[in-house]
């Protein structure tokens, strides 16, 4: 009777990170190759199986097999002591990954050239250093984290909105992309062809601007939508009529919007109170993330505007207007999926950071 298989168990941390190694480009081709090892031998295939997919021995299998299973993702690292001795002092390595943190006199960030003549160094071993400590001072990430001090129920009542939408009511995620740009560039773009990417001049001429105003369908993906010459609470008035003439009688209107003054115009809430069918759900202060027309926003942006030509604002509008006729025939309705746990704790990992700054 054949023996059975030994099957490795992988925490869902473990299974991303190694599935990150095989994906990644900057993974050295035998840490690539372990992993595949891991995920292979994870599934249940024979070590005999896996040594013949990969090109290797059994043996080379078996030890990574092995020291997975006794040392999770440490034991596919080699062990200390194998190749050629380091030849820079572990004082100065230490001062490498020190300095990549701080600022520098005159500078806001390190090179590794800068940072190389101020250790002593190669600027390659610095850049050796950083990579093999995972640090890159030369990327920057934005974030905000928001003051309302009601945040957490206005999170919670935004997200449950989306995971369970209440019956007899249509959810519309609203707001406006205002200071849309008739950009016309001084001279046509040169098309893509085979060895060289699509230009186009960096000078342009402005000729106006026009503010689109939407509603998204969170369960159809459908817009809602006009264009305004300005977004003060007039339009925002009137917006919100068209509204309430397109969507059928009968059904409640829940509408996620920001915190934008003409939203909460003395005008625009007597306009409401009149109108019981109208919710309003505002997101918190700086979370416009929240509101998932943002996101259409980017794809209109992306696959209409930016790299656009306008002659007008007309030429500019009738481009929007097309566009967004032909998403209304094909609507993409965009699912919430993030865990509201998750973000929340995240969010207060970013709060006890700054406050270790001294914020």
């Amino acid at each position: 009777m054949a023996r059975p298989v030994a099957v490795l168990d992988l925490h869902p941390e473990e299974q991303r990170e190694l599935e990150r190694r095989v994906r990644a480009a900057t993974t050295s081709r035998r840490d690539c190759q372990r992993a595949r090892i891991v995920l292979l031998r994870a599934e249940g295939v024979k070590q005999r199986d896996v040594a013949e997919r990969l090109g290797v021995s059994v043996a080379c299998v078996n030890k990574w097999s092995q020291r997975f299973d006794r040392e999770g993702l440490a034991g596919l690292r080699d062990l200390p002591g194998r190749g050629r001795r380091p030849t820079i002092p572990l004082q100065t390595v230490e001062k490498v990954v020190t300095e990549a943190g701080r600022t520098p006199p005159g500078r806001q960030r390190w090179s590794t050239r800068t940072l190389a003549a101020a250790v002593g160094i190669a600027p390659s071993s610095v850049g050796r250093i950083w990579h093999q400590q995972g640090l890159k001072p030369h990327r920057t990430k934005t974030f905000k984290l928001s003051s309302d001090k009601q945040f957490e129920s206005k999170f919670w009542d935004v997200i449950g909105l989306y995971l369970d939408p209440p019956e007899k009511s249509v959810v519309l995620c609203c707001d406006e992309k205002s200071q849309c740009q008739a950009l016309e560039r001084t001279q046509p773009a040169l098309p893509l062809g085979v060895g060289h990417i699509r230009t186009r001049t960096h000078d342009y001429i402005r000729h106006g601007t026009v503010c689109l105003f939407a509603a998204m369908s969170y369960l159809e993906g459908k817009l809602i939508y006009r264009t305004e010459a300005r977004h003060t609470h007039l339009e925002w008035l009137r917006f919100l009529k068209q509204i309430d003439r397109e969507v059928p009688n009968g059904l409640q209107i829940h509408i996620v919007a920001d915190n934008y003054c003409t939203h909460k115009h003395a005008k625009v809430r007597a306009w409401l109170g009149k109108h019981q069918r109208f919710h309003m759900h505002f997101t918190p202060t700086s979370s416009s993330w929240l509101n998932l027309v943002e996101r259409f926003f980017a794809d209109l942006t992306a696959d209409c505007v930016r790299d656009g030509s306008f002659g007008s604002v007309k030429e500019l509008t009738d481009a929007i207007t097309a566009y967004l006729t032909e998403r209304n025939e094909h609507p993409k309705p965009y699912r919430w999926k993030a865990k509201g746990e998750e973000i929340l704790a995240k969010i207060h990992r970013a709060r006890q950071a700054l406050e270790r700054e001294g914020w």
